[in-house]
């Protein structure tokens, strides 16, 4: 883009960005009107249009970060932009992320242990006495809501919503930004960049157009059935992933998926529930108890979806699991697994103690790990392999990532720092090297290289052999 237009929109974006910073700390002292300012109207008006504000200097940093990237492209800095913007949107993720799992961990918590029996006023639910930090709380809920709604209300639902928009951004990121890397490996199948993007986020939609009909449907009421028909879905798109995208792409899809019904539950069902309740209350209409009770049924399902998506965010890391031979099989029982060991902590804060929910789980969970454990009687080496054959093979396959100056087009900085530019170096990653070029067969990244079975074949015997440097 003309450097010309770039200088105008940093113009543009930056005074916009100062602008709304300026008008954001002068809120709080602005006269809605001539009346009393502190009336619960007047309050509301300044909560949206702060709202407003916050939503505008977002979009202000975007752009300038946008107008970054284009000024950058092509040079050996836009590898280091994506990789700190890969860092820092990648900390917000996990920050709001924490913040997020962690209310509903609490919520649900809460829920299922209420005293519901001893001392508790009709028009209540239940209470709570807890201890924390130096502190005791008492805590009431409601069966439906309070007679007189009171002016303070907490709303849970930007660590939702951030939790999402962070996560989106990272997929923009790490793979739609590189999707020809990371995206598709045309291995699995052959697609181009927009179809893979387009399949991808359209499959989110998708998801929840499914999953949010089963909730209307008569099969909410029989919950058995409902488990069973959504662990079904959850393995078709598993499944579905793993056969379109390459398996590290796969698996962060199947989480952002999941993540996506979450958020949607929040959005389009949880927060409405709340917010026709609260204005109910405040003009003194009779309450819908139904909206609270399917409001509560969503804040489970996403209780249950926490541990599938934790798993899913660290599964990147560990190549036995997204490197296996039907990686949708290992999320299948994976998902599975934690979902089971969910269920068994709910049940215990109900003091609903089940003997055998929490074995089965962890021997579904533990069974992913027999069956990608890698073959203990491979190929047999028959002749000695010597670090030369091996650091032909690395220098042919691997070095144009992984070296002081890579050469791959997508690289510009050797991934993790991981450097195979000498026969000492190969030595000290012999692990590493066994464990994703070997047995996992992840490296190179979607074979980007075409090493062949046979070089990983001698790789193998090499390291058996004591990867001696002679």
């Amino acid at each position: 883009m003309n450097t010309f237009i770039l200088s105008i929109l940093y113009v543009i974006y930056f005074s916009v960005l100062i602008t709304l910073g300026y008008i954001s700390y002068k809120m709080p002292k602005i006269k809605v009107s001539k009346a009393d300012d502190d009336t619960e109207e007047t309050q509301e008006i300044k909560k949206t249009s702060q709202n407003y504000i916050y939503t505008g200097i977002l979009l202000a940093i975007v752009g300038i970060l946008v107008n970054t990237y284009f000024l950058v492209e092509g040079t050996p800095l836009e590898s280091h932009m994506m990789e700190w913007l890969n860092i820092v949107i990648r900390l917000m993720h996990i920050t709001f992320g924490i913040a997020w799992i962690g209310a509903s961990f609490y919520f649900v918590f809460l829920e299922n242990a209420l005293n519901r029996t001893e001392e508790v006023r009709d028009e209540l639910a239940g209470n709570l006495w807890a201890v924390h930090g130096g502190g005791f709380y008492y805590l009431e809920k409601y069966k439906i809501a309070p007679k007189t709604i009171p002016k303070r209300l907490h709303w849970f639902k930007y660590e939702a919503y951030f939790t999402w928009l962070s996560g989106f951004c990272l997929l923009f990121v790490v793979y739609y930004f590189n999707a020809s890397a990371f995206l598709i490996d045309k291995n699995v199948f052959d697609i181009t960049v927009t179809q893979a993007i387009l399949t991808g986020v359209g499959s989110f939609v998708v998801a929840w157009l499914i999953y949010d009909q089963m909730c209307k449907s008569a099969l909410i009421r029989n919950q058995v059935a409902f488990a069973l028909v959504g662990f079904a879905l959850l393995v078709g798109f598993a499944w579905f992933y793993c056969h379109v995208f390459s398996a590290r792409a796969a698996y962060i899809h199947f989480g952002a998926m999941i993540g996506s019904l979450m958020v949607a539950n929040v959005f389009f069902v949880i927060i409405p529930a709340q917010k026709a309740m609260v204005a109910a209350g405040k003009l003194g209409q009779p309450l819908d108890p139904t909206l609270g009770k399917k409001a509560l049924a969503r804040s489970l399902h996403n209780n249950y979806f926490t541990l599938p998506v934790l798993f899913v965010m660290v599964s990147n890391h560990f190549p036995s699991t997204f490197g296996y031979e039907y990686p949708w099989l290992m999320l299948a029982i994976i998902s599975l697994g934690a979902a089971g060991v969910k269920h068994y902590l709910n049940l215990k804060e109900k003091k609903q103690l089940n003997v055998w929910i929490l074995p089965v789980s962890v021997v579904i969970l533990l069974s992913a790990c027999f069956i990608s454990a890698p073959s203990t009687n491979p190929n047999a080496c028959k002749e000695e392999v010597t670090i030369t054959q091996v650091q032909e093979i690395i220098q042919k396959r691997c070095t144009q990532c992984h070296s002081s100056s890579p050469t791959d087009d997508t690289y510009k900085v050797a991934p993790n720092g991981v450097m195979y530019d000498t026969p000492e170096d190969i030595v000290k990653k012999k692990d590493l090297i066994m464990q994703r070029v070997v047995i996992t067969k992840t490296m190179p990244q979607n074979n980007k290289t075409n090493m062949t079975d046979e070089e990983r074949n001698l790789i193998r015997c090499w390291i058996e052999q004591g990867a001696s440097l002679k």
